[in-house]
């Protein structure tokens, strides 16, 4: 099934409006930094990572920043956004944060900005080197007249939504882990009720087959190896965010991330450094993180590894 929710094109210059349902909105680039970057990572959560040191310099300072990250061909698209900035700019429109479902960006759908859409009585989008931009329309010349029409097909399949950039206390991998213990002690309390107020008769031969059905449940050395499990997991997968947040800081003028690569039990950075004295920052910083750093030979690049 398709999205159902209509999708408002939002830009500064925008009439107010009057919801009575829930909707979709797309912003175009007045709301958010774009960047486009060629770099050796695999995965989008590992891109993520290192996009705060991408914009490094290019946004305000004492912002609150998220990020969205999406691969196009052999360049990994980069868009920077402050929610806070957004929610107040919609507001001031006459929209109820709570009738946003989800949000979107003109970039997302860059494949069908292939003609000119206008906005408002001046400005026009258009894709100009692959990046969906707002133009007067007094620059445009002739032969490029307003031909598109804004509607629902240029409804992305992925956006984000006001309350999950809202900062929360744990993350996805946490809260499911929490979930998962909490189901557990649940089932365990409930039986260990169950023991202590039925002890006779017929509810003795009920929870004899309860045991025979749930034997996992009955041995206390069995909880504990769930709860050891569970914490384990948890314990890895923020070892590894706190890693990668780590080597991310590295990155600054003068230094380019070659590979990164997550195993096991170790987490190995690739770093390109343009001289000596950039190569000797990140050994400082490698050092200062409890990273292991050795030098390639014949240049100043470095490999810096740490342990998960």
């Amino acid at each position: 099934m398709g999205n159902t929710k209509a999708l408002i094109l939002v830009h500064h210059a925008m009439e107010r409006v009057f919801l009575s349902d829930t909707v979709n909105i797309m912003l175009t680039a007045e709301f958010y930094t774009l960047k486009k970057e060629r770099i050796p990572v695999k995965y989008t959560y590992q891109a993520k990572a290192i996009a705060p040191s991408l914009f490094d310099g290019l946004l305000e300072e004492g912002q609150d920043y998220e990020y969205m990250v999406w691969k196009e061909e052999d360049e990994w698209t980069f868009i920077a956004y402050d929610v806070a900035q957004i929610a107040t700019f919609l507001e001031s429109k006459g929209f109820a944060l709570s009738q946003v479902a989800k949000i979107f960006f003109v970039q997302q759908s860059l494949a069908l900005f292939d003609g000119v859409m206008p906005l408002g009585e001046d400005k026009a989008l258009l894709a100009i080197d692959s990046v969906v931009v707002l133009l007067p329309l007094v620059v445009l010349p002739e032969s490029q007249k307003p031909s598109l029409v804004f509607s629902n097909r240029f409804t992305p399949k992925k956006g984000v939504s006001l309350q999950s950039t809202h900062h929360s206390l744990l993350s996805f991998p946490q809260s499911l882990t929490l979930a998962i213990l909490l189901s557990v002690f649940t089932m365990i309390f409930a039986f260990d009720a169950y023991t202590l107020t039925h002890l006779g008769g017929e509810e003795e031969e009920i929870l004899l087959q309860l045991e025979e059905e749930y034997p996992k449940l009955i041995s206390p050395t069995r909880r504990k190896s769930i709860l050891a499990k569970y914490q384990k997991i948890d314990k890895q997968e923020r070892q590894k965010r706190d890693k990668i947040k780590l080597l991310s800081s590295m990155i600054f003028k003068g230094v380019t991330l070659s590979s990164l690569s997550l195993e096991k039990d170790t987490i190995k950075a690739s770093f390109s450094c343009e001289n000596s004295k950039v190569s000797q920052r990140i050994k400082a910083l490698a050092k200062k993180h409890h990273f292991k750093s050795r030098s390639i030979s014949g240049s100043h690049d470095l490999i810096v590894e740490g342990s998960l």
